[in-house]
């Protein structure tokens, strides 16, 4: 399925039991992320138009790059990550550091370090409208802290939380039926929050995906992301990781 925003397509490419990947383009740019199955990535672009120019990964876990150097290898395809977490990944052809950007067609495609599900999670932002998260955030939730701090976690969603409101985030799990109850448990009177965890039991009833979500309604209703502090950040994981 694929959406517009922004000058954008954006294809969600479901993978494995709960996993989404992500193909984006614009103008002539092409990006493929996290790709965890390399057939269905490769059926995913070449039913898009069989080009692509990046494979970008966000970390090192197999759910996430066990696809990428076949999917790079079939279509010529440069693979980009962290740097710093090169020596976890496959052979990067571009190796990013924080704030690193490189030409995306007309726009800017920009690396940002957002550790804490691992500590080599990087975020790409495509022109400050579209963000591929990985698992460092879920609609209603983010991800489980392996290897992390609460203050690097906490950290890397405020960079998250101060992109513009309407920046569409990317995230890489279909998780936001269960976050939206452990959400409810913690934030009973968030109204936003009531009206968000209705929408998402209609669409898994209905069996719709709950993402791509932007940022504004994630301000609103995630409670990680409403965290103020790296303690009241830590109380929250430890609560969810026990929910």
């Amino acid at each position: 399925m694929s959406i517009a925003y922004a000058g954008y397509t954006i294809t969600r490419v479901p993978m494995l039991t709960d996993n989404y990947a992500w193909y984006l383009s614009r103008d002539d740019a092409t990006a493929f992320i996290d790709p965890a199955d390399a057939e269905a990535a490769i059926l995913a672009v070449d039913r898009e138009g069989s080009k692509l120019d990046y494979v970008l990964l966000t970390h090192h876990h197999d759910d996430h790059i066990a696809g990428a150097q076949a999917l790079a290898a079939r279509f010529g395809a440069k693979l980009v990550g962290n740097a710093a977490d090169a020596h976890r990944l496959p052979p990067l052809d571009i190796a990013l550091n924080d704030n690193d950007t490189i030409d995306f067609g007309s726009a800017k495609l920009r690396m940002i370090t957002t550790p804490g599900h691992t500590t080599g999670h990087v975020t790409y932002v495509f022109d400050d409208i579209i963000a591929a998260v990985g698992d460092t955030l879920f609609s209603l939730g983010c991800g489980r802290m392996f290897e992390g701090t609460p203050e690097t976690f906490h950290t890397s969603l405020h960079r998250i939380a101060t992109l513009p409101p309407d920046t569409m985030l990317l995230c890489g799990h279909e998780y936001t039926l269960a976050n939206a109850r452990f959400a409810r448990s913690v934030d009973p009177d968030n109204e936003a929050l009531m009206v968000r965890a209705r929408e998402v039991e209609r669409l898994r009833a209905e069996r719709e995906p709950t993402i791509p979500v932007r940022l504004a309604e994630e301000l609103l209703t995630n409670p990680f992301l409403r965290a103020q502090t790296p303690e009241e950040f830590a109380r929250l994981r430890t609560a969810k990781d026990q929910f």
